[in-house]
């Protein structure tokens, strides 16, 4: 092997993980390249391991001998080298590829079954109990001041976190919110099978963030309907995009739809023309697909 690469929480972890591979007991004979330094993230959400590329180094004893013989082959040297070995190599060897062959069964065996899942079915009111207990857990190691409450409006679960301090959770354009709602699904899902949506505000957030928005749909759907043509909007979350969908439901001759993969994902605004009988109807509204918070 030229080379082996070993992906870790740190570097130090990933180089000691190379050397218990290799076998080797001193740093110092391996020559060892960074390929990924590791990143933390937000409450240990979205971050990225170390990868590192790990080289033996050749001894010193090995490169003096060839010095010495520099006509002598790699089989010579071998040749040579081979009465030394003990005869029972190839006895240990054959009952090492047994060994192997019966571990990677073993595991083979293990993949095939089929994983149990224990954990237990809730009910909506037990989960939303659940994710209330991990926010007031989450504001308090923060050591902000807020109250978290928790309600189910038609399956879904909506948790308020209110409080002035309480801003310090929202973050750039609602990013830190966005991590924690994720958080807060993640807690969920390990406590309980076919875990329920969630809808979560911070500090009164997402209906300032819906108006703005809405406010802004509102702009660029006149500036589509006076020049026609395509709007194309910049990546947005599953919740903002839900926002523009229903700003451009409510008007005829407006058409919303999503592009992109996810966190890329956009929405693109486009003029649709509207036929003369339904012109007269004020119930004639372009219906919108779009796709929920829980995307």
């Amino acid at each position: 092997m030229d080379y082996l690469e070993v992906r870790a929480r740190t570097v130090d972890l990933a180089v000691e993980a190379a050397m218990t591979e290799l076998g080797i007991a001193d740093r110092e004979q391996l020559a060892v390249e960074v390929l990924q330094e590791p990143e933390k993230g937000f409450l240990g959400f979205g971050g990225q391991d170390a990868v590192v590329r790990v080289t033996q180094r050749k001894t010193r004893r090995r490169r003096n001998e060839r010095r010495r013989n520099p006509r002598e082959t790699r089989t010579e040297t071998r040749a040579r080298q081979e009465p030394a070995r003990s005869g029972n190599n190839g006895e240990n060897r054959q009952k090492s590829n047994t060994n192997s062959k019966g571990r990677d069964m073993n595991r083979q065996e293990k993949n095939d079954q089929p994983r149990i899942d224990d954990r237990p079915v809730m009910t909506i009111e037990d989960q939303a109990r659940i994710a209330g207990e991990f926010l007031e857990g989450l504001v308090a190691a923060y050591g902000l001041e807020g109250s978290v409450s928790t309600s189910v409006t038609e399956d879904v679960i909506v948790a308020d976190v209110s409080g002035e301090q309480t801003e310090a959770l929202v973050g750039v354009r609602g990013s830190v919110r966005a991590a924690i709602h994720e958080l807060t699904r993640t807690v969920m899902q390990r406590y309980a099978q076919d875990t329920a949506r969630l809808r979560l505000d911070i500090a009164g957030y997402a209906e300032r963030r819906r108006q703005a928005l809405t406010i802004y749909a509102e702009q660029l759907i006149g500036q589509l309907m006076n020049e026609g043509g395509e709007i194309m909007l910049e990546p947005m979350s599953p919740a903002d995009r839900k926002v523009i969908h229903d700003a451009a439901a409510a008007h005829a001759g407006v058409q919303s739809y999503s592009e992109g993969e996810t966190p890329r994902r956009y929405v693109v605004l486009t003029r649709v023309e509207i036929d003369d009988d339904d012109d007269d109807d004020e119930d004639a509204v372009e219906e919108t697909p779009y796709l929920s918070e829980e995307e």
